[in-house]
């Protein structure tokens, strides 16, 4: 420690003179917190005299609907951010290859913006729930007060990370990076540990256990260990790496859009592409994680189970299938994109196995998307005899699901791998026929167990068959790509990558991709807290408000769009404030050179808008 602060010193003060105002405030409202959190853990005892409180107009539950969910949204950028570009970050450092540092510092100056916000959020969150459910809140810090205060530390310690780790960036390159990869290191630890904290909070709400006597830490610490905890915390980390990935690809796509030169495009071309890849690998496990969490729903309260299932919520994971089909082909159709205009000459020897990944992935979203009941009148039902489809009702149920679920996984890690064949042709033809058996292979044990799992018990298909399918498909992940980087190392590169050169649908690829992202994890979050259905803490504490409802499904609908277009809107916001420096440089950078000696005459009217700069850009893309 001594020698981290002897390697500070020299520029700690320029840090708190370049410190932005509102981060101060941060740091000083979180210390604030802490007497305030005190006094109402202090009235445990007190006869809570307001239970609710309301909002007029938009209502209270409404309210704090909006709010949570864009902190929620924010904190998972947050979070997700700093992990991969502290990676790259490394791979930069230990490659020596500039263009990597590049792109992390680029990651973590959209950190810096989101980073104030997502606080900002969060303050706003806390006062509303003291001031709204009062007697929720005390029960909760009556519970959770210890860890209140560990969260609080972890605020602040994160906080002046950043500080370092940011404005510390330039100055601890060469022999001071190691130190600086310590930090980013540091940053992520304890991001991941503001994570865990509150989900503790809210996942006691859905599976509350019982808390024996001791003192408030061993009280705390055994309300934490809820059966939900760490499946909602994998879920979660591994969600937020999706969304961060995709959120840059998409101010990647949006800033490839608007490039005006060619080394703008290259530069955020490759962005792009690295921001989907982060996306794409993080979106593989996540069903995986998802279903984790719903299992140990099922074994905490079974008609908790079914309620999201089976139930009113059963609706909701057709729309969730269709969200995520949208996202699986978005990224799909990008990678071919890619095989299309950045490797020349690749295109015409993937054409039929494209199209034939397009026709299974439509077939297995269809099957997905197909539900296990119909909505379908009295004169409908009568005809097919039921409420289920005679032909297709088959696909209904979850072992048809998991298996195309399973079977969408190894087509989107395929085209990944055959992105990365492209361009060289390998001297071990062998493996590659080995390869290709192992994956007809895996599909077709895929398949065998999914139409298996109709004629054995759920629990046989649930603890055995859909864990098989699993450890089939991430046998293939796991053990194709460390096979398939060994056999291209002495592959004979046949094309050279051309960077810049995608067309501007990939662009609005990206975009979409990172709006079909927020809008599932929008869905996702309604699904979770209605599954407590009228209570506030499930089976503890009821929800006597006027609220105590599941709000319906158009209603839900119309919120989660709402939720999204408001998080568009801020992420957009946030966007532009981390240009505005490099616009800044652009304008000093071209003044520059209009005033030296023999430089170019500067253009009439300024510098061109952002308006001109999109025109151009797509001009140059369809050159």
């Amino acid at each position: 420690m001594k020698s981290a602060n002897h390697i500070q010193q020299p520029s700690v003060q320029s840090f708190l003179e370049r410190m932005p105002t509102i981060f101060k405030w941060v740091s000083f409202l979180s210390v604030l917190l802490l007497p305030v959190i005190a006094m109402a853990a202090g009235a445990e005892t007190k006869a809570m005299s307001v239970e609710y409180r309301d909002v007029p107009g938009i209502g209270s539950r409404n309210l704090v609907w909006i709010v949570a969910q864009q902190h929620l949204l924010l904190a998972g950028f947050v979070l997700g951010v700093p992990i991969f570009g502290w990676v790259c970050e490394i791979v930069g450092w230990k490659t020596k290859e500039a263009r990597y540092d590049k792109l992390a510092k680029e990651f973590t100056k959209l950190l810096t913006s989101a980073y104030a916000t997502t606080a900002l959020f969060g303050g706003i969150l806390l006062f509303l729930l003291i001031g709204l459910y009062p007697k929720l809140m005390a029960y909760l810090t009556d519970m959770f007060f210890p860890s209140f205060l560990v969260y609080c530390l972890l605020f602040l310690a994160e906080t002046a990370t950043l500080y370092m780790y940011w404005y510390g960036w330039d100055y601890m390159q060469g022999n001071k990076k190691a130190f600086h990869l310590f930090l980013g290191f540091l940053l992520n630890l304890f991001a991941i540990g503001i994570m865990i904290v509150p989900n503790s909070w809210a996942t006691f709400q859905a599976s509350p256990v019982v808390v024996g006597d001791g003192d408030a830490w061993t009280r705390a610490w055994m309300a934490m260990q809820n059966p939900t905890w760490w499946p909602v915390n994998i879920h979660r980390l591994i969600a937020n790496v999706v969304l961060g990935g995709f959120i840059v690809g998409a101010y990647a796509g949006i800033r490839y859009l608007l490039a005006v030169s060619r080394e703008e495009r290259e530069h955020y071309d490759w962005m792009g592409y690295v921001g989907n890849f982060i996306g794409v690998f993080g979106m593989l496990p996540l069903p995986f994680a998802g279903y984790w969490l719903m299992r140990e729903v099922y074994q905490y309260n079974q008609q908790m189970g079914i309620t999201l299932m089976g139930g009113f919520l059963a609706w909701l994971f057709i729309l969730q299938a269709m969200l995520i089909g949208v996202l699986f082909l978005g990224a799909n159709y990008y990678f071919w994109m890619g095989i299309t205009y950045r490797i020349p000459g690749s295109e015409n020897s993937y054409k039929k196995p494209i199209m034939a990944m397009l026709v299974v992935l439509l077939l297995c979203l269809g099957v997905w998307m197909t539900p296990h009941t119909l909505v379908a009148s009295l004169a409908e039902a009568q005809k097919m005899g039921g409420t289920h489809h005679p032909l297709l009702g088959v696909f209904g149920v979850m072992s048809a699901k998991m298996t195309v679920a399973n079977i969408m996984i190894l087509v989107t890690f395929m085209s990944f791998i055959m992105y990365w064949r492209a361009g060289k042709q390998e001297t071990a033809g062998w493996a590659k026929a080995i390869m290709n058996g192992l994956l007809a292979i895996a599909a077709v044990a895929v398949i065998v167990l999914g139409v298996w799992g109709y004629f054995v018990p759920a629990i046989i298909r649930i603890n055995y068959f859909s864990v098989a399918q699993v450890l089939i498909v991430g046998f293939i992940m796991v053990t194709f790509t460390p096979l398939t980087a060994l056999l291209l190392k002495s592959a004979k590169t046949t094309t050279e990558m051309v960077w810049g050169e995608m067309p501007i649908r990939a662009g609005y690829c990206l975009v979409l991709n990172a709006v079909m992202v927020i809008l599932l994890m929008s869905l996702m979050g309604y699904a979770r807290s209605s599954s407590r259905v009228h209570w506030h803490i499930y089976g503890v504490m009821r929800d006597t408000s006027e609220y105590a409802f599941s709000p319906a499904l158009g209603y839900a609908a119309a919120f989660m769009s709402l939720n999204t277009f408001v998080y568009c809107l801020l992420v957009a916001f946030i966007f532009w404030v981390a240009t505005l420096g490099d616009k800044a440089k652009a304008q000093q950078a071209q003044a520059a050179l209009a005033d030296a000696p023999g430089g170019a005459p500067a253009m009439a009217g300024g510098a061109p808008s952002s308006g001109e700069k999109f025109e151009s850009g797509i001009l140059e893309n369809h050159k």
